[in-house]
Protein backbone atom coordinates (compact mmCIF):
# COMPACT_ATOMS: atom_id res chain seq x y z
CA UNK A 1 0.00 0.00 0.00
CA UNK A 2 2.92 2.77 0.47
CA UNK A 3 4.65 2.08 -2.44
CA UNK A 4 1.29 3.32 -4.25
CA UNK A 5 1.65 6.79 -5.50
CA UNK A 6 -0.48 9.29 -3.20
CA UNK A 7 -3.28 10.21 -5.06
CA UNK A 8 -3.80 6.43 -5.87
CA UNK A 9 -3.51 6.00 -1.92
CA UNK A 10 -5.81 9.18 -1.50
CA UNK A 11 -8.61 8.04 -3.98
CA UNK A 12 -8.54 4.52 -2.46
CA UNK A 13 -9.34 5.83 1.28
CA UNK A 14 -12.13 8.03 -0.53
CA UNK A 15 -13.27 5.64 -2.59
CA UNK A 16 -13.45 3.00 0.80
CA UNK A 17 -15.81 5.86 2.97
CA UNK A 18 -17.98 6.49 0.02
CA UNK A 19 -18.59 2.83 -0.36
CA UNK A 20 -19.32 2.51 3.38
CA UNK A 21 -21.57 5.47 2.94
CA UNK A 22 -23.29 4.48 0.05
CA UNK A 23 -23.94 1.02 1.29
CA UNK A 24 -25.40 2.86 4.48
CA UNK A 25 -27.59 4.60 2.86
CA UNK A 26 -29.04 1.78 -0.10
CA UNK A 27 -29.59 0.17 3.30
CA UNK A 28 -31.68 2.63 4.55
CA UNK A 29 -33.31 3.49 1.66
CA UNK A 30 -34.25 -0.59 1.28
CA UNK A 31 -35.03 -0.73 4.96
CA UNK A 32 -37.20 2.19 4.88
CA UNK A 33 -39.53 1.42 1.78
CA UNK A 34 -39.57 -2.32 3.09
CA UNK A 35 -41.42 -0.78 6.04
CA UNK A 36 -43.61 1.38 4.07
CA UNK A 37 -44.72 -1.33 1.85
CA UNK A 38 -45.44 -3.64 5.30
CA UNK A 39 -47.52 -1.05 6.56
CA UNK A 40 -49.59 -0.39 3.26
CA UNK A 41 -50.30 -3.91 3.62
CA UNK A 42 -51.33 -4.40 7.03
CA UNK A 43 -53.42 -1.15 6.72
CA UNK A 44 -55.27 -2.60 3.77
CA UNK A 45 -55.50 -5.82 6.21
CA UNK A 46 -57.08 -3.56 8.99
CA UNK A 47 -59.67 -2.31 6.86
CA UNK A 48 -60.44 -5.45 5.32
CA UNK A 49 -60.79 -6.94 8.41
CA UNK A 50 -63.37 -4.39 9.69
CA UNK A 51 -65.23 -5.33 6.52
CA UNK A 52 -65.36 -8.98 6.91
CA UNK A 53 -66.84 -7.93 10.71
CA UNK A 54 -69.48 -6.26 9.72
CA UNK A 55 -70.71 -8.48 7.19
CA UNK A 56 -69.88 -6.47 4.50
CA UNK A 57 -68.92 -8.04 1.40
CA UNK A 58 -64.58 -8.23 0.91
CA UNK A 59 -63.19 -6.32 -2.29
CA UNK A 60 -60.65 -8.60 -2.54
CA UNK A 61 -58.71 -6.88 -5.32
CA UNK A 62 -58.81 -3.61 -2.93
CA UNK A 63 -55.03 -2.11 -2.83
CA UNK A 64 -54.03 -3.29 -5.95
CA UNK A 65 -53.70 -6.90 -4.59
CA UNK A 66 -55.57 -10.28 -3.92
CA UNK A 67 -56.97 -10.71 -0.70
CA UNK A 68 -58.07 -13.88 1.14
CA UNK A 69 -60.72 -13.63 3.95
CA UNK A 70 -62.78 -16.37 6.20
CA UNK A 71 -65.09 -15.82 9.28
CA UNK A 72 -65.30 -18.12 11.98
CA UNK A 73 -67.80 -19.03 14.61
CA UNK A 74 -66.57 -18.97 18.45
CA UNK A 75 -66.97 -22.44 17.81
CA UNK A 76 -64.33 -22.57 14.78
CA UNK A 77 -66.20 -23.19 12.19
CA UNK A 78 -66.23 -21.12 8.92
CA UNK A 79 -69.07 -18.71 8.46
CA UNK A 80 -67.86 -17.64 5.52
CA UNK A 81 -64.99 -17.36 2.96
CA UNK A 82 -63.82 -15.34 0.50
CA UNK A 83 -63.52 -17.17 -2.43
CA UNK A 84 -65.69 -19.87 -1.40
CA UNK A 85 -64.75 -23.60 -0.16
CA UNK A 86 -61.26 -22.52 0.78
CA UNK A 87 -59.58 -24.52 3.67
CA UNK A 88 -59.18 -23.11 6.92
CA UNK A 89 -56.51 -20.37 7.04
CA UNK A 90 -55.33 -20.88 10.33
CA UNK A 91 -55.63 -23.74 12.87
CA UNK A 92 -58.10 -23.13 16.18
CA UNK A 93 -55.03 -22.95 18.20
CA UNK A 94 -54.15 -19.63 16.53
CA UNK A 95 -58.19 -18.60 16.57
CA UNK A 96 -57.78 -19.10 20.51
CA UNK A 97 -55.39 -16.92 21.01
CA UNK A 98 -56.79 -14.27 18.81
CA UNK A 99 -59.79 -14.83 20.87
CA UNK A 100 -57.96 -14.26 24.12
CA UNK A 101 -55.62 -11.27 23.08
CA UNK A 102 -58.01 -9.74 20.14
CA UNK A 103 -55.34 -9.38 17.42
CA UNK A 104 -52.81 -11.74 16.12
CA UNK A 105 -50.64 -11.21 13.41
CA UNK A 106 -48.81 -13.81 11.18
CA UNK A 107 -46.77 -14.40 8.06
CA UNK A 108 -46.68 -17.76 6.33
CA UNK A 109 -46.85 -20.01 3.45
CA UNK A 110 -50.31 -20.97 2.75
CA UNK A 111 -51.05 -24.67 1.15
CA UNK A 112 -51.45 -24.03 -1.86
CA UNK A 113 -50.88 -20.68 -2.37
CA UNK A 114 -47.63 -19.20 -3.78
CA UNK A 115 -45.03 -16.77 -1.57
CA UNK A 116 -45.29 -15.46 1.33
CA UNK A 117 -48.85 -14.26 2.83
CA UNK A 118 -49.34 -11.81 6.02
CA UNK A 119 -52.50 -12.46 7.95
CA UNK A 120 -54.18 -10.88 10.87
CA UNK A 121 -56.80 -12.34 13.25
CA UNK A 122 -59.39 -10.16 14.73
CA UNK A 123 -62.14 -11.00 17.43
CA UNK A 124 -65.38 -9.10 16.68
CA UNK A 125 -66.36 -6.31 19.66
CA UNK A 126 -69.08 -8.84 20.60
CA UNK A 127 -66.42 -11.91 20.89
CA UNK A 128 -69.05 -14.21 18.60
CA UNK A 129 -66.77 -14.24 15.58
CA UNK A 130 -62.78 -13.86 14.49
CA UNK A 131 -62.18 -12.47 11.01
CA UNK A 132 -58.84 -14.13 9.13
CA UNK A 133 -58.14 -11.65 6.36
CA UNK A 134 -54.65 -12.65 4.34
CA UNK A 135 -52.78 -10.78 1.94
CA UNK A 136 -49.73 -12.03 -0.46
CA UNK A 137 -46.52 -10.53 0.37
CA UNK A 138 -44.99 -11.37 -3.09
CA UNK A 139 -46.01 -7.96 -4.73
CA UNK A 140 -44.16 -6.40 -1.77
CA UNK A 141 -41.26 -8.78 -2.03
CA UNK A 142 -41.17 -7.97 -6.03
CA UNK A 143 -41.03 -4.30 -5.23
CA UNK A 144 -38.00 -4.93 -3.36
CA UNK A 145 -36.30 -6.83 -5.09
CA UNK A 146 -36.28 -4.39 -7.82
CA UNK A 147 -35.82 -1.68 -5.99
CA UNK A 148 -32.49 -3.35 -4.49
CA UNK A 149 -31.37 -4.15 -8.56
CA UNK A 150 -32.16 -0.58 -8.79
CA UNK A 151 -29.69 0.35 -5.77
CA UNK A 152 -26.59 -1.68 -6.67
CA UNK A 153 -26.78 -0.28 -9.94
CA UNK A 154 -26.65 3.06 -8.73
CA UNK A 155 -24.66 3.09 -6.02
CA UNK A 156 -22.00 1.45 -8.28
CA UNK A 157 -22.28 4.26 -10.32
CA UNK A 158 -22.11 6.70 -7.87
CA UNK A 159 -18.81 5.00 -6.24
CA UNK A 160 -17.15 4.92 -10.03
CA UNK A 161 -17.94 8.65 -10.40
CA UNK A 162 -17.21 9.79 -6.64
CA UNK A 163 -13.90 7.86 -7.02
CA UNK A 164 -13.03 9.16 -10.34
CA UNK A 165 -13.86 12.58 -8.79
CA UNK A 166 -11.81 11.98 -5.50
CA UNK A 167 -8.34 10.81 -8.16
CA UNK A 168 -9.06 14.19 -10.29
CA UNK A 169 -9.69 15.93 -7.07
CA UNK A 170 -6.47 14.32 -5.65
CA UNK A 171 -4.36 15.10 -8.88
CA UNK A 172 -5.26 18.57 -8.60
CA UNK A 173 -4.13 18.82 -5.29
CA UNK A 174 -1.05 17.35 -5.74
CA UNK A 175 -0.18 18.63 -8.88
CA UNK A 176 1.51 21.86 -7.08
CA UNK A 177 3.92 19.66 -5.35
CA UNK A 178 4.89 18.08 -8.48
CA UNK A 179 5.96 21.12 -9.88
CA UNK A 180 7.56 21.79 -6.95
CA UNK A 181 9.60 18.63 -7.27
CA UNK A 182 10.15 18.82 -10.92
CA UNK A 183 11.67 22.62 -10.18
CA UNK A 184 13.72 20.88 -7.46
CA UNK A 185 15.09 18.38 -9.63
CA UNK A 186 16.50 20.84 -11.97
CA UNK A 187 18.23 22.92 -9.25
CA UNK A 188 21.69 22.15 -8.96
CA UNK A 189 24.88 23.03 -6.27
CA UNK A 190 25.68 26.37 -8.02
CA UNK A 191 22.84 27.80 -8.94
CA UNK A 192 20.63 30.28 -7.02
CA UNK A 193 17.14 28.92 -7.99
CA UNK A 194 13.56 29.50 -6.33
CA UNK A 195 10.69 26.98 -6.67
CA UNK A 196 7.34 28.80 -7.71
CA UNK A 197 4.97 29.12 -4.71
CA UNK A 198 1.51 28.76 -5.33
CA UNK A 199 -0.92 32.27 -5.21
CA UNK A 200 -3.26 29.70 -2.56
CA UNK A 201 -1.83 30.55 0.45
CA UNK A 202 -2.34 26.82 2.22
CA UNK A 203 -0.22 24.07 3.04
CA UNK A 204 1.34 24.05 -0.47
CA UNK A 205 2.47 27.45 -0.89
CA UNK A 206 4.20 27.21 3.16
CA UNK A 207 5.94 24.47 1.24
CA UNK A 208 7.47 26.05 -1.25
CA UNK A 209 8.20 29.18 0.86
CA UNK A 210 10.09 26.79 3.64
CA UNK A 211 11.85 24.62 0.45
CA UNK A 212 12.89 28.24 -0.77
CA UNK A 213 14.50 29.74 2.55
CA UNK A 214 16.50 25.96 2.74
CA UNK A 215 17.72 26.51 -0.53
CA UNK A 216 18.94 29.76 0.32
CA UNK A 217 20.42 28.55 3.06
CA UNK A 218 21.77 25.46 1.23
CA UNK A 219 23.51 27.93 -1.55
CA UNK A 220 24.65 30.19 0.91
CA UNK A 221 26.70 26.96 2.90
CA UNK A 222 28.23 25.96 -0.87
CA UNK A 223 29.31 29.46 -1.88
CA UNK A 224 30.91 29.27 2.23
CA UNK A 225 32.49 25.98 1.54
CA UNK A 226 33.58 26.86 -2.46
CA UNK A 227 35.27 30.21 -0.56
CA UNK A 228 36.48 28.38 2.19
CA UNK A 229 38.15 26.02 0.03
CA UNK A 230 39.85 28.33 -2.23
CA UNK A 231 41.31 30.36 0.83
CA UNK A 232 42.85 27.40 1.97
CA UNK A 233 43.96 26.20 -1.27
CA UNK A 234 45.62 29.70 -1.90
CA UNK A 235 46.77 29.63 2.19
CA UNK A 236 48.22 26.26 1.07
CA UNK A 237 49.65 27.33 -2.03
CA UNK A 238 52.27 29.77 -0.22
CA UNK A 239 53.92 28.10 2.19
CA UNK A 240 53.96 24.83 -0.38
CA UNK A 241 55.64 26.77 -2.86
CA UNK A 242 58.49 28.54 -0.62
CA UNK A 243 59.35 25.21 1.15
CA UNK A 244 59.98 23.66 -2.46
CA UNK A 245 61.77 27.01 -3.17
CA UNK A 246 64.18 26.79 -0.70
CA UNK A 247 64.73 23.04 -1.39
CA UNK A 248 64.95 23.70 -4.36
CA UNK A 249 67.54 26.06 -4.18
CA UNK A 250 69.02 23.76 -1.66
CA UNK A 251 69.66 20.81 -4.29
CA UNK A 252 70.70 23.21 -7.40
CA UNK A 253 74.84 23.23 -6.32
CA UNK A 254 76.69 22.37 -3.68
CA UNK A 255 76.49 24.36 -0.73
CA UNK A 256 78.57 25.10 2.63
CA UNK A 257 77.39 24.14 5.94
CA UNK A 258 75.93 27.86 6.98
CA UNK A 259 73.58 27.58 3.44
CA UNK A 260 72.26 24.68 4.63
CA UNK A 261 71.22 25.23 8.09
CA UNK A 262 70.16 28.62 6.80
CA UNK A 263 67.77 26.79 3.83
CA UNK A 264 66.50 23.87 6.73
CA UNK A 265 65.85 26.80 9.19
CA UNK A 266 63.45 28.15 6.06
CA UNK A 267 61.80 25.23 5.67
CA UNK A 268 61.11 24.62 9.12
CA UNK A 269 59.71 27.94 9.74
CA UNK A 270 57.25 27.01 6.55
CA UNK A 271 57.02 23.35 7.54
CA UNK A 272 55.66 24.78 11.01
CA UNK A 273 53.27 27.49 9.24
CA UNK A 274 51.91 24.51 7.29
CA UNK A 275 51.39 22.53 10.37
CA UNK A 276 49.68 25.29 12.11
CA UNK A 277 47.16 26.29 9.20
CA UNK A 278 46.63 22.34 8.62
CA UNK A 279 45.58 22.28 12.54
CA UNK A 280 43.58 25.22 12.03
CA UNK A 281 41.52 23.97 9.25
CA UNK A 282 40.98 21.17 11.10
CA UNK A 283 39.66 23.29 14.16
CA UNK A 284 37.40 24.98 11.35
CA UNK A 285 35.73 21.66 9.79
CA UNK A 286 35.20 19.96 13.04
CA UNK A 287 33.48 22.80 14.24
CA UNK A 288 31.55 23.20 10.62
CA UNK A 289 30.29 19.56 11.63
CA UNK A 290 28.55 20.21 15.19
CA UNK A 291 30.23 21.51 18.16
CA UNK A 292 34.12 21.41 18.83
CA UNK A 293 34.32 18.57 22.28
CA UNK A 294 35.31 20.40 25.35
CA UNK A 295 36.77 18.96 28.48
CA UNK A 296 36.16 21.59 31.16
CA UNK A 297 37.90 22.26 34.05
CA UNK A 298 38.41 24.59 37.03
CA UNK A 299 41.55 26.71 36.42
CA UNK A 300 43.04 30.08 37.82
CA UNK A 301 42.75 31.99 34.80
CA UNK A 302 46.07 34.10 35.14
CA UNK A 303 47.75 30.51 34.66
CA UNK A 304 45.21 29.90 31.09
CA UNK A 305 47.23 33.56 30.43
CA UNK A 306 50.64 32.98 32.06
CA UNK A 307 50.87 29.16 30.27
CA UNK A 308 50.04 30.99 26.73
CA UNK A 309 52.42 33.70 27.47
CA UNK A 310 55.48 31.36 28.01
CA UNK A 311 55.48 29.71 24.77
CA UNK A 312 56.07 33.16 23.11
CA UNK A 313 58.87 33.56 25.62
CA UNK A 314 62.07 33.51 23.20
CA UNK A 315 60.18 35.25 20.20
CA UNK A 316 59.29 38.40 22.64
CA UNK A 317 62.69 38.41 23.85
CA UNK A 318 63.87 38.07 19.77
CA UNK A 319 61.56 40.99 19.24
CA UNK A 320 62.70 43.04 22.01
CA UNK A 321 59.00 43.22 23.28
CA UNK A 322 57.40 42.83 26.70
CA UNK A 323 54.49 40.16 27.70
CA UNK A 324 53.04 41.42 30.96
CA UNK A 325 50.49 39.31 32.67
CA UNK A 326 48.11 40.84 35.51
CA UNK A 327 47.34 39.08 38.51
CA UNK A 328 43.76 38.26 38.72
CA UNK A 329 41.95 36.41 41.66
CA UNK A 330 39.38 34.72 39.44
CA UNK A 331 38.62 31.11 38.39
CA UNK A 332 37.78 29.75 34.54
CA UNK A 333 35.46 26.91 34.12
CA UNK A 334 36.84 26.44 30.49
CA UNK A 335 39.49 23.79 28.54
CA UNK A 336 42.67 24.50 28.95
CA UNK A 337 43.47 23.41 25.40
CA UNK A 338 40.94 25.22 23.61
CA UNK A 339 41.30 28.24 25.26
CA UNK A 340 45.02 27.61 25.39
CA UNK A 341 44.91 27.92 21.72
CA UNK A 342 42.73 30.70 21.43
CA UNK A 343 45.45 32.60 23.70
CA UNK A 344 48.13 31.65 21.54
CA UNK A 345 45.94 32.83 18.38
CA UNK A 346 45.78 36.63 20.11
CA UNK A 347 49.10 36.93 21.14
CA UNK A 348 50.42 35.74 17.72
CA UNK A 349 48.31 38.55 16.19
CA UNK A 350 49.67 40.97 18.80
CA UNK A 351 53.44 40.06 18.12
CA UNK A 352 52.91 40.38 14.34
CA UNK A 353 50.70 43.06 13.77
CA UNK A 354 51.49 45.11 16.79
CA UNK A 355 53.92 46.57 18.56
CA UNK A 356 55.32 47.79 22.13
CA UNK A 357 54.33 45.87 25.43
CA UNK A 358 51.42 42.88 24.72
CA UNK A 359 49.51 42.57 28.06
CA UNK A 360 47.23 40.11 29.26
CA UNK A 361 44.69 40.42 31.23
CA UNK A 362 41.92 38.71 33.18
CA UNK A 363 38.51 40.27 34.01
CA UNK A 364 34.90 39.47 35.59
CA UNK A 365 31.99 41.02 33.41
CA UNK A 366 28.49 39.37 33.15
CA UNK A 367 29.43 35.91 35.31
CA UNK A 368 32.02 35.44 32.20
CA UNK A 369 36.23 35.75 32.60
CA UNK A 370 37.39 38.16 30.07
CA UNK A 371 40.68 36.99 28.66
CA UNK A 372 42.32 40.02 27.05
CA UNK A 373 45.55 40.09 25.17
CA UNK A 374 46.30 44.01 24.40
CA UNK A 375 49.43 45.56 22.44
CA UNK A 376 50.06 49.31 21.53
CA UNK A 377 50.07 49.05 17.85
CA UNK A 378 47.78 50.72 15.50
CA UNK A 379 44.85 49.09 16.24
CA UNK A 380 42.16 48.27 13.35
CA UNK A 381 41.12 50.01 10.48
CA UNK A 382 37.71 51.19 10.80
CA UNK A 383 36.47 49.47 8.32
CA UNK A 384 38.00 46.05 9.38
CA UNK A 385 36.45 45.68 12.79
CA UNK A 386 33.51 44.12 11.47
CA UNK A 387 34.81 41.46 9.78
CA UNK A 388 37.31 40.59 11.97
CA UNK A 389 36.43 37.67 12.52
CA UNK A 390 35.25 36.30 9.47
CA UNK A 391 37.62 33.59 8.01
CA UNK A 392 40.59 34.27 5.94
CA UNK A 393 39.87 37.90 6.61
CA UNK A 394 42.67 40.58 7.34
CA UNK A 395 43.33 43.79 7.87
CA UNK A 396 46.24 43.80 5.35
CA UNK A 397 45.19 42.68 1.88
CA UNK A 398 48.25 42.37 0.48
CA UNK A 399 48.95 39.74 2.93
CA UNK A 400 52.75 40.58 3.23
CA UNK A 401 53.09 39.54 7.00
CA UNK A 402 52.33 36.07 6.64
CA UNK A 403 49.34 35.13 8.51
CA UNK A 404 46.75 32.76 7.56
CA UNK A 405 43.68 35.12 8.19
CA UNK A 406 41.77 32.26 10.66
CA UNK A 407 43.49 33.06 14.12
CA UNK A 408 40.71 35.68 15.28
CA UNK A 409 38.18 33.25 13.55
CA UNK A 410 39.28 30.46 15.92
CA UNK A 411 39.39 32.35 19.27
CA UNK A 412 35.34 33.03 18.31
CA UNK A 413 34.80 28.81 17.67
CA UNK A 414 36.52 28.44 20.99
CA UNK A 415 34.53 30.99 22.69
CA UNK A 416 30.98 30.08 21.23
CA UNK A 417 31.79 26.18 22.02
CA UNK A 418 31.91 27.28 25.82
CA UNK A 419 29.18 29.51 25.42
CA UNK A 420 30.48 32.45 25.61
CA UNK A 421 31.83 35.22 23.18
CA UNK A 422 34.89 37.30 21.51
CA UNK A 423 35.23 40.82 20.57
CA UNK A 424 37.89 43.42 20.04
CA UNK A 425 38.13 47.10 20.22
CA UNK A 426 41.02 49.44 19.68
CA UNK A 427 42.30 51.19 22.95
CA UNK A 428 41.91 54.84 23.43
CA UNK A 429 45.50 55.28 23.97
CA UNK A 430 46.63 53.46 20.19
CA UNK A 431 46.45 49.69 20.12
CA UNK A 432 43.94 46.62 20.13
CA UNK A 433 42.23 44.73 22.92
CA UNK A 434 40.93 41.39 21.87
CA UNK A 435 39.35 38.92 24.27
CA UNK A 436 37.63 35.90 24.61
CA UNK A 437 34.77 35.02 27.05
CA UNK A 438 34.56 31.57 28.76
CA UNK A 439 32.23 30.75 32.00
CA UNK A 440 33.42 31.80 35.41
CA UNK A 441 33.94 29.65 37.83
CA UNK A 442 33.11 30.26 41.47
CA UNK A 443 35.73 28.84 43.97
CA UNK A 444 37.14 29.22 47.54
CA UNK A 445 40.43 30.42 48.10
CA UNK A 446 42.39 29.94 50.73
CA UNK A 447 45.71 31.84 51.80
CA UNK A 448 48.41 29.31 50.77
CA UNK A 449 47.03 29.52 47.20
CA UNK A 450 46.52 33.33 46.95
CA UNK A 451 50.36 33.16 48.56
CA UNK A 452 51.54 30.85 46.14
CA UNK A 453 50.01 32.31 42.93
CA UNK A 454 51.30 35.90 44.03
CA UNK A 455 54.73 34.24 43.73
CA UNK A 456 54.26 33.95 40.46
CA UNK A 457 56.24 36.24 38.43
CA UNK A 458 53.58 38.52 36.52
CA UNK A 459 56.07 39.77 33.65
CA UNK A 460 56.73 36.50 31.98
CA UNK A 461 59.64 38.31 29.71
CA UNK A 462 60.70 41.36 29.25
CA UNK A 463 63.32 42.88 26.56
Amino acid sequence: MNRLPIRVRLTLAFAAAMAAVLAGVGLFVYHRVGTELLSTVDQTLAAQSREALSHTRIDVDAGGGTTLAQVFRSNGSIRRSEPVRMRPLVSRGVLAAASATGRVWLDRQLPGRRGEWRLLIVRSPAGTTVAVVARSLTPRAESLDHLRHELVIFLSLALLAASLGGYGLAAGALRPVEILRRRAEMVTAGEARTLPIPPAHDEISRLAATLNDMLARLHAAVEHERRFVADASHELRTPLALLRTELDLALRRPRSHKELEDALQSAAVETQRLSRLAEDLLLIARSDQGSLPIHREILPADELLADAAERFAGRAETLGRTLHVEPAQVYAHADPARVGQALVNLIENALTHGCGPVELAAEVRDGFVELHVRDAGDGFPEGFRELAFHRFSRADEARSRGGSGLGLSIVELVARAHGGRAGLSNRPGGGADVWLAVPRAEVATTPEADEKRAERPHHVLSA
